[in-house]
């Protein structure tokens, strides 16, 4: 089963990366050049992976929000509002309290997990409660965290005079790697004999990528090996056999979709406090919550699989806003990739039909040899 999902993931790609060739084509472009182009932008300089990898830690932890909400028979569209709330009380906490360097922020990641939980719990109290679809419940919450968002950053003691910004947190909440001491003497006659390192730490690198990792395996335990797991799962298969057999539904809705927002809400904390260092006035969604939807269906809602999946995803990301100042060539071809490859993951019968059909034609060959 594993085996086969594997492959139909594998081909998906493969069929997104040809119609990406097809629509350069198409624009006048050579789709060889184009792809070089992207992975040269991803692997031609050791910044260029530190990027990748940047952007690709918010889409794990989003990933991770939506798969584990699928996996427990629930559909979290509001990823994108867990989101936006988790950086917003991150910054606030990260701003206006001071803390100690090691719990500043520590506190701050726990504010911002805790306001995406939040956030997600009440569309998981309404459906438990009333019966009301999350999907309806967290489209409408992404909406009101950007325009709360907005008023909140908007506040005199909190906007940055002149920027549409707040102001930044404090240095204390910081959760770059070797921050301090790449500035330091030491570290810039270390740094000056090492390109590599130098190039590789010259981005924002920080400690995100790490604790995605590490919650993706803890989301992976908690589903596979905790009496909790089971029972969101059970719930998710099927409801009134859960009820059944003695599982409190209606708490392990709400759960459920707590869990899923404080992952949100994490990605939101460690985008903050490792790269942005603010919250911005938003006039549009950033996407980290609605491209989380797409690197769960790449991995198939496996935590796991998250990883990979959100480096793929971040890669085409990065290495595809190469394409139109190196070439020319314009950056929506990556979308049409992305697109393509969620579109035959999410009918998987057809591509089960089309391997079928493969492995027909050399059985047929195979008989008609002998």
């Amino acid at each position: 089963m594993k085996r086969n999902r594997l492959v139909m993931t594998l081909i998906s790609i493969l069929f997104g990366l040809i119609v990406g060739a097809i629509a350069l084509l198409i624009a006048g472009f050579n789709p060889l050049e184009a792809y070089g182009v992207m992975l040269k932008g991803v692997f031609g300089k050791p910044k260029y992976i530190s990027w990748t990898i940047i952007r690709s830690t918010p889409l794990i932890l989003t990933g991770l929000s939506v798969a584990f909400a699928f996996r427990t028979g629930l559909f979290n569209i509001g990823a994108e509002g867990q989101f936006i709330i988790g950086s917003l009380v991150t910054t606030l906490v990260g701003y206006f309290i001071k803390l100690p360097p090691i719990i500043h922020p520590i506190v701050a990641i726990l504010a911002g997990c805790l306001a995406g939980a939040l956030w997600a719990g009440f569309a998981g109290f309404l459906k438990s409660k009333f019966g009301i679809n999350e999907v309806i419940t967290t489209i409408m919450l992404n909406w009101i965290a950007l325009y709360f968002s907005n008023f909140i950053v908007f506040t005199d003691k909190f906007k940055r005079p002149n920027k549409e910004a707040s102001y930044k947190i404090l240095e204390s909440a910081h959760i770059n790697i070797l921050e301090k001491w790449k500035t330091s003497e030491v570290g810039k006659a270390f740094l000056k004999n090492n390109d590599f390192l130098k190039d590789f730490l010259n981005p924002p690198v920080n400690y995100g990528f790490i604790i995605a990792i590490l919650v993706a395996i803890l989301i992976w335990y908690i589903l596979k090996h905790t009496t909790l797991g089971y029972q969101l799962r059970a719930v998710g298969f099927n409801k009134d056999a859960a009820e059944y057999g003695g599982i409190d539904v209606k708490k392990n809705i709400v759960i459920s979709m707590m869990i899923a927002g404080a992952l949100s809400g994490l990605a939101g904390a460690v985008q903050v406090l490792g790269v942005s260092k603010e919250t911005a006035i938003l006039v549009m969604m950033e996407g980290y919550g609605f491209d989380g939807i797409a690197v769960s269906l790449i991995a198939g809602n496996n935590p796991l699989s998250c990883i990979p999946a959100a480096l793929l995803f971040g890669g085409l990301k990065y290495g595809g806003s190469k394409l139109q100042p190196t070439i020319g060539a314009p950056f929506e071809v990556i979308n049409i990739i992305i697109g393509i490859i969620v579109f035959f993951i999410a009918m998987p019968k057809l591509t089960e039909i089309i391997t079928s059909i493969k492995g027909r034609k050399r059985g047929g060959k195979v008989e008609n040899n002998k």
